[in-house]
């Protein structure tokens, strides 16, 4: 009479990798995230099929109802009156001279506009970029 043996297959596995690999993840979306700095005023920005690589730290951005918008870095973008924004430049200036003014102007607005924005980067001599989106 021959013996049975039942050999014990185990289907056991260490989810000890699988939670490295989630707290890694954890920690990447964390860090990226704050590194995003998301524009909350909705803006149809002009196509353009170049775009540039330098990374500005100031923004002036115009809606669609000429209403102007000014921020810094991270810091979210206030609603100024036109008046208040060339001593916004001037200040920000003085703490950082090499950086560079993003124009953030939706594609509905009259041209005047963004020609009294520019006007005022000539008159000071500030690095002015007008951001489009991508085609």
């Amino acid at each position: 009479m021959a013996i049975k043996r039942r050999h014990k297959t185990s289907a056991e596995f260490s989810m000890a990798s699988m939670t490295d690999m989630i707290f890694l993840l954890l920690i990447f979306f964390m860090i990226t995230s704050t590194i995003v700095v998301p524009n909350a005023i909705k803006v149809l920005l002009p196509q353009s099929a170049q775009q540039t690589s330098a990374k500005p730290l100031i923004r002036v951005t115009i809606d669609k109802y000429i209403n102007y918008y000014v921020g810094s870095g991270k810091n979210k973008d206030k609603q100024v009156p036109f008046e208040e924004i060339t001593p916004f430049l001037q200040e920000s200036y003085t703490y950082e001279p090499d950086l560079y003014v993003a124009l953030y102007a939706d594609e509905t607005i009259p041209y005047a506009e963004v020609v009294k924005v520019l006007d005022i980067a000539n008159q000071n001599n500030f690095k002015m970029i007008l951001v489009t989106r991508p085609k």
